[in-house]
């Protein structure tokens, strides 16, 4: 079994990663690290224990970073809700914390042949590599943050995720020991759940394809409201899907940097044209196999097998309305 750790900020994209990971038996999920960011750890801990008492799962939860290395915290509450799962309050069940989050992704990351899955600000990261570098050093980081060739969605150059911790995201960039991988802003914003598609996992599995449409409701009211988009763009299950599937994303290695500070705070500074002639420190992930991907999300996240024609047809229709829009 693959050994993971998932560090967030859940969020309803979290939420879905999580479950998706929750329903792969190939990987051991040692806790999730919880930071700020799409809400405070505090609302964040609560929503993962609405996870665990939906899935009836036991999750090790660690409490990380509860404001930025440098800047004034900054949530997401206005996509994701007050209590982050599109304001649904849904019960959960008291569980004690395992421990602290830095401690905990230090003490993991020793033992090697790991992959953290970092889908919130990377404050923890951050911590855990400026303590002890060397501990990561046989570590896979795979990150949902930055934009590189889209405009953000915090500022025209900004991601959420990097905009609200620049110093941290620029940190783990140049100073993990092993280069990091990049899902940004411009690949997940092609995965777009729309009602169409939310149909069919319901046709699948009902119970699964109701929790979903319950959390994402808000999600796609946001969308809709700022971004025309008739669905919700759930980013963060991307970073599990590449995991899975690597031949069906498209990567390449680059020299980046974070932005701290000014109009492009947040923003992912990628010299393409090796115009610095530094050395490459990330792989940045531009392009996917969106049916496959699409393919493998609802089976996982169903149990169920994709009928081919309907997902092709379903996938053909947001096409063509993208076009019209």
């Amino acid at each position: 079994m693959k050994k993971i750790i998932i560090d967030a900020d859940p969020g309803i994209d979290d939420s879905v990663a999580i479950m998706l990971a929750a329903k792969l038996k190939e990987y051991e999920i040692l806790g999730i690290s919880l930071v700020s960011g799409n809400v405070h750890v505090e609302k964040g801990r609560k929503n993962v224990l609405r996870l665990m008492k939906f899935l009836q799962e036991d999750f090790k939860i660690y409490m990380g970073s509860g404001d930025p290395l440098c800047k004034e915290f900054i949530n997401a509450e206005d996509t994701h809700g007050e209590d982050g799962l599109g304001e649904t309050y849904l019960d959960y069940e008291e569980k004690e914390n395992s421990g602290d989050a830095i401690d905990f992704l230090i003490e993991e990351a020793k033992k090697g042949d790991l992959t953290i899955f970092a889908l919130g600000p990377l404050t923890n990261i951050a911590r855990a590599i400026e303590r002890d570098r060397d501990a990561f050093k046989d570590t896979r980081i795979i990150v949902m943050g930055g934009n590189f060739r889209s405009h953000g969605n915090m500022s025209p150059v900004a991601e959420f995720n990097f905009y609200v911790d620049p110093e941290a995201a620029d940190y783990v960039i140049k100073n993990a020991p092993r280069m990091i991988e990049i899902v940004p802003l411009d690949v997940t914003r092609e995965f777009v759940l729309t009602p169409s598609i939310l149909s069919y996992i319901k046709r699948l599995n009902l119970e699964m394809g109701n929790f979903i449409e319950k959390i994402t409701n808000f999600y796609m009211d946001f969308h809709w409201e700022y971004e025309k988009i008739i669905g919700s763009v759930i980013n963060d299950p991307l970073t599990i899907l590449l995991e899975r599937n690597p031949d069906l994303f498209y990567g390449r290695t680059y020299n980046a940097e974070c932005i701290t500070d000014g109009p492009a705070r947040g923003m992912l500074m990628v010299d393409v044209m090796d115009f610095m002639k530094k050395e490459k420190n990330v792989i940045i992930y531009e392009e996917m196999e969106d049916f496959e991907i699409w393919r493998d999300f609802i089976e996982v996240i169903t149990g169920e097998e994709v009928d081919i024609d309907v997902l092709g047809d379903l996938l053909w229709r947001f096409q063509q309305k993208k076009l019209l829009f």
